[in-house]
């Protein structure tokens, strides 16, 4: 059997490009010591390296970061994770999520550019309210 330059293999599947999805995930629940709460963000900080900046109070936390996904519904999905699935390794408060907001790079910067939305991360890192 001879190969010619007339057969070709069929495509091979191409991979769903990611793409980067601004999250920001807002916690709250009873009241813990604010020394504690830090300190479980910088963890959550350092287990997550995408992560941008953090406030927080005794009762609420609010992360805003970068998530590299398909879609918005696998970033959403993966945001809505982030918080039970470090509770242990990051020694994060017993909190539940209360909201969330997924938006692509353009629109996060769309908003920035008409002066609507928070602005840009600054400065990065853990913070109190």
């Amino acid at each position: 059997m001879s190969v010619t330059s007339d057969d070709t293999a069929p495509p091979a599947r191409e991979r769903p490009v990611s793409r980067l999805w601004h999250v920001t995930l807002s916690v709250s629940g009873p009241e813990a010591p604010l020394a504690e709460v830090r300190r479980a963000l910088e963890q959550l900080a350092n287990d997550h390296p995408f992560l941008l900046t953090s406030r927080y109070a005794a009762d609420h936390a609010e992360i805003r970061y970068w998530e590299e996904a398909r879609d918005l519904h696998d970033a959403a999905a993966i945001a809505l994770r982030l918080w039970g699935e470090h509770r242990s390794s990051a020694n994060l408060p017993p909190w539940e999520t209360v909201g969330l907001e997924v938006i692509d790079r353009e629109t996060y910067h769309q908003r920035l550019a008409e002066g609507y939305g928070p602005p840009p991360a600054a400065p990065v890192g853990v913070h109190p309210y």
